[in-house]
């Protein structure tokens, strides 16, 4: 089993962007969706939840190939963006980011959404409301803090989830070597050139780097729960 080469220290620094990027991307705007989801009391609320939760049910193969569709340059976003002088998103590292936030967009909203659910049962919100504090006071001051393990959750799975990407990147990405070659691509190029020994050690960093954060996340997230946050 031989060391790390160049290029896969350069998959391994994109996946790390990729995941780091990924998890704030979906942070910003899962935060308001869960926040709304766990309010509303709206009919097509099961059609958005559906709709969230499609990523988990879909082979990513099918869910890489309508991104590569609407990205490229032929596609709704990707044909709007280069008559507008700019470049289709397919094969860039901004296009994995966008595949990669809908690829994971379950493993954030799901978390939050309970977590927002529960603070919004404890009343909490409605006390905040009778001491004249303002939605967004009450948001930020009252229901942020309360669902802070939520969110701990929510960063660690859409993160870990990014982390191990394949058939949406590759479709979306290719395999472009220090631009759109993650980690998963690199082992799956390992293995079909019969080098299993850079293939070990690569899938051996990747489930080292993922059981340690789960496990951090977990332990902390017990932590919490004793001392009540």
């Amino acid at each position: 089993m031989g060391v790390l080469s160049a290029a896969d220290i350069e998959a391994f620094r994109i996946t790390l962007a990729l995941a780091g990027v990924t998890t704030l991307v979906l942070l910003v705007l899962g935060t308001p969706l869960a926040w709304w989801l766990a309010r509303t009391g709206a009919r097509w609320k099961v059609v958005v939840e559906a709709v969230v939760a499609l990523p988990l049910v879909l082979p990513p193969t099918v869910l890489g190939f309508y991104f590569l569709v609407a990205l490229g340059p032929h596609g709704p976003i990707g044909g709007t963006l280069e008559a507008l002088g700019g470049n289709a998103l397919a094969f860039t590292f901004t296009g994995l980011v966008v595949g990669s936030v809908g690829y994971s967009l379950p493993f954030v909203v799901q978390p939050l959404q309970d977590a927002f659910s529960s603070v919004i049962g404890r009343g909490a919100m409605e006390a905040a409301a009778t001491l004249g504090a303002g939605p967004l006071d009450r948001f930020f001051t009252v229901a942020v803090p309360l669902a802070r393990r939520g969110f701990l959750t929510a960063a660690t799975l859409g993160f870990a989830h990014t982390l191990g990407e394949f058939g949406v990147v590759l479709m979306i990405g290719g395999n472009i070597p220090g631009e759109t070659q993650v980690l998963s691509i690199a082992i799956y190029d390992h293995v079909e050139v019969l080098e299993y020994g850079q293939a070990h050690l690569l899938s051996g960093l990747l489930l080292a780097f993922s059981f340690l954060l789960l496990l951090a996340v977990y332990a902390l997230n017990n932590r919490l729960r004793v001392v009540g946050v």
